[in-house]
């Protein structure tokens, strides 16, 4: 079995399709890639889009956050191209998580403690 990577995909669907059709294309080329564990997925709705695309004005937008091994990934990038029902995707490799690290307990206190100290001397 070849190592996974997680990757966050975000689709653009034509907003003119049934919300089941979405679904069975989602698992369809979810299929492709072969998952070692369920994707997490959100569903965003339709949704203006921020200029045309074609004919498309209004899209449905789907983001979805996978394991898959990087071999997988030309077939499905292939099938989503020749996928008439998808306006847009995009498939990013997820480096590490956003934003600032965890604090513990004792960094919680002690900014709480600096903070008390400031509001003291703004009292004088």
């Amino acid at each position: 079995m070849a190592p996974t990577r997680p990757y966050e995909i975000v689709y653009i669907f034509d907003s003119a399709l049934e919300d089941s059709v979405i679904a069975e294309k989602l698992a369809k080329h979810h299929g492709l890639l072969e998952l070692t564990e369920e994707a997490t997925i959100e569903h965003w709705g339709r949704r203006q889009l921020a200029y045309k695309i074609g004919r498309h004005e209004a899209g449905y937008y789907v983001i979805a956050n996978v394991m898959a091994a990087p071999s997988t990934l030309p077939e499905f990038e292939r099938a989503l191209k020749l996928d008439e029902g998808v306006v847009r995707y995009m498939v990013s490799l997820i480096e590490r998580v956003l934003g600032a690290p965890k604090l513990s307990e004792e960094e919680l206190a002690a900014r709480a403690a600096a903070a008390d100290d400031d509001d003291d001397e703004d009292d004088e």
